[in-house]
């Protein structure tokens, strides 16, 4: 049994570890889907430049780009069999990467407020936190995929790319900038609420086993 890295626990949730019963193939294979997700990773600080250097509308294009090159190497994972125990760390670590990254380049821009920078990068952090927690008193946490977590995702992925895109284009976008920003608060601190108390339940059951 593979142990769980301390990534699997930012963003979706865990990552499953190889079995024959699961078709996740062992291995660090650079297959073709890897290969994409890589590229995608290797986009994070071209993007970061496009936003530092004011060039908003190369950083929505990259953004899109991006958000292509996950569907279509999920598509060739599953379709073709593709999935590697490799490619199951890299592409939710690609994605928050991204997310992250683009959040912090656009809050000290000024795009976007930084308390909502700090409320996104806080909850990714508090969760990390509290799964070494976990690791350090001996009984690891699993946290499965939520679906407070998923909506959180294509909220901020909503948010960022409708900044990018109004600046980048010059498209007044002030109304849906307002609700989506909103949405990401509040979907925010809703998954960090189920986590904790994910993560209460499980040292409480830690605890009783001792």
């Amino acid at each position: 049994m593979v142990r769980p890295s301390l990534y699997s626990l930012v963003g979706n949730g865990a990552f499953p570890a190889a079995s024959a019963g699961t078709g996740l193939q062992a291995g660090i294979a650079l297959n073709i889907p890897n290969l994409i997700t890589l590229g995608r990773i290797l986009l994070v600080p071209i993007v970061v430049w496009a936003i530092a250097s004011g060039t908003m509308w190369i950083a929505f294009v990259l953004f899109v780009v991006a958000g292509v090159s996950d569907a279509v190497d999920g598509f060739l994972a599953k379709r073709f069999d593709m999935a590697t125990e490799l490619g199951s760390y890299l592409d939710p670590l690609a994605d928050k990467a991204l997310i992250v990254s683009i959040y912090i380049t656009l809050g000290v821009n000024g795009a976007i407020p930084r308390w909502l920078v700090i409320l996104v990068v806080s909850r990714d952090i508090l969760i990390v936190g509290g799964i070494m927690l976990s690791w350090l008193v001996g009984d690891p946490l699993k946290i499965k995929p939520l679906l407070v977590s998923k909506l959180n995702t294509v909220a901020q992925i909503l948010f960022a790319c409708v900044v990018l895109g109004s600046l980048g284009f010059d498209i007044k976008a002030d109304m849906l900038t307002l609700v989506l920003m909103g949405l990401v608060t509040a979907l925010t601190l809703l998954s960090v609420a189920a986590y904790v108390a994910e993560w209460v339940r499980h040292m409480n059951s830690a605890a009783a086993r001792l």
